[in-house]
């Protein structure tokens, strides 16, 4: 099981390095713009939660991406200690492009599969890792 999950997830992970160096995102900072841009005010803490990584390595991804004007800091509404995290209008846009990028190199990374099998394949995928 393990040895051919990670054999398609290596076949899918370099076409998405590739398709998705023109957004200069790499696979986790793309789950991370699509989190904010799809969840506008999320929380640091959110996000690590959600996707399993440590804070330390979330600060940089923040940083990084606020210098390139794709999201923003802005005081949480119902929590004065936390900080909310906004896509800019630039983050939105990209984030549309990078998405539509990623929807069709997933068609064509399993074109082997119909439609049912895909949706049946992610549906098991995910009673593993939920």
């Amino acid at each position: 099981m393990g040895y051919n999950s990670r054999r398609a997830a290596l076949v899918i992970i370099e076409v998405f390095l590739e398709r998705m160096a023109v957004y200069d995102l790499r696979p986790v900072d793309f789950s991370v713009l699509s989190l904010v841009t799809h969840n506008p005010g999320i929380t640091s803490r959110q996000l690590c939660s959600t996707l399993g990584i440590q804070a330390p390595n979330l600060v940089g991804m923040v940083n990084a991406m606020e210098k390139r004007a794709l999201i923003v800091r802005r005081p949480h509404p119902h929590d004065g200690r936390a900080m909310g995290l906004h896509p800019t209008p630039t983050g939105e846009e990209m984030m549309r492009e990078a998405e539509k990028t990623a929807a069709k190199l997933e068609i064509e990374t399993t074109s082997r599969l119909n439609t049912a099998e895909r949706k049946t394949l992610m549906q098991l995928l995910k009673k593993i890792y939920k």
